[in-house]
């Protein structure tokens, strides 16, 4: 029939096939039954369904949860990669900056502790924005099928996306924290081990959103990967290391209140150092010279650790809206 049927036949048999179907009887009468049937009968009701989605909302999300649990345990390139990198990165910064943290005599001894807060923030957290964006970009293509498919809401896909997540940074906020604390001999307290293991997971946390909220407002990663750059730069410029928060102009300083990892980076160095009495060689205990010199106060660290939440629970929200507002599906 489709042999028959190509353009090419019809030239040669100098008929038009669909011109012909038009003017025969049976299309008079396919269209007269096609009418017939739109007509609903006497007493018929209208179809309605009381929900958009036959399972609930609770359920749709166990179910992507389960999928993307699966999908990511078979992902092993990802998981090991991003697992392997950890381990590596807290062991090479770990013997680099050994016994670091017991030692607070000196300004350069503090200086080197926070450099090391500084460079992990950076190394890990743009490692792990960027290692999620081409898996993010490979999973929303099932995604946009099965959404058009009525399967499940955008909101539920996006909500298991995020809490899949959870388990696998806190493994690694726990592997990188207790390798470099104790390596790097930081003061063995529960609560300011505890403050440090909080920070780290909730910034990887927000990076890793980041990455995944990045990818949902764009079309592919590589434009992901540059839009993502940009924001780096930035980040990296206002954090407070390079330039302390009292010493950035007054026009700028706003640029610092709205910088994640500057708040990270906040509650790392006062959460270890903001309440130690030592004095140091210029005369000043350490909690004055934070004060001072970065404006930091230890009993600003609740406030810290709310806004590490915030920054979390900011970028997976965004990335659900976007997942849910945005399709770059090419038909």
């Amino acid at each position: 029939m489709l042999e028959v049927s190509t353009p090419e036949q019809e030239m040669a048999l100098g008929v038009d096939f669909a011109d012909l179907y038009e003017r025969s009887e049976l299309h008079k009468r396919n269209k007269a039954l096609t009418e017939q049937l739109n007509v609903p009968s006497p007493g018929s009701k209208q179809l309605h369904f009381p929900t958009r989605y036959s399972q609930s909302f609770f359920s749709q999300f166990l179910v992507c949860l389960w999928k993307q649990r699966w999908s990511y345990w078979r992902n092993t390139s990802y998981t090991a990669v991003r697992f392997f990198f950890t381990t590596v990165i807290a062991l090479m910064f770990g013997t680099m900056f050994w016994n670091v943290g017991s030692k607070r005599t000196r300004y350069q001894d503090l200086f080197n502790s926070m450099g090391s807060m500084y460079a992990a923030v950076l190394f890990l957290g743009v490692q792990n924005a960027a290692s999620i964006q081409p898996i993010v970009h490979i999973e929303r293509t099932v995604f946009y099928r099965e959404k058009a498919a009525g399967m499940y809401s955008p909101m539920a896909y996006a909500f298991a996306q995020v809490v899949v997540e959870l388990p696998y940074i806190l493994v690694q906020a726990a592997t990188y924290g207790i390798i470099v604390y104790s390596m790097m001999a930081f003061e063995w307290s529960a609560a300011k081990f505890l403050w440090y293991i909080f920070f780290m997971y909730f910034t990887l946390l927000y990076f890793t959103f980041f990455g995944m909220m990045t990818m949902a407002i764009t079309p592919n990663f590589h434009v992901a990967a540059i839009i993502s750059t940009a924001f780096y730069g930035l980040w990296n410029l206002f954090t407070g290391f390079i330039v302390p928060r009292t010493r950035i102009p007054i026009w700028w300083r706003w640029n610092y209140w709205i910088c994640p990892m500057a708040w990270t980076l906040y509650g790392l160095i006062v959460s270890q150092y903001g309440d130690v009495k030592d004095v140091l060689d210029a005369g000043e205990t350490t909690e004055e010279f934070l004060k001072k010199y970065f404006g930091f106060r230890h009993d600003f660290v609740g406030v810290v650790a709310a806004v590490i939440v915030g920054w979390a629970l900011l970028f997976a929200f965004l990335f659900a809206v976007s997942i849910k507002l945005f399709n770059f599906q090419r038909r």
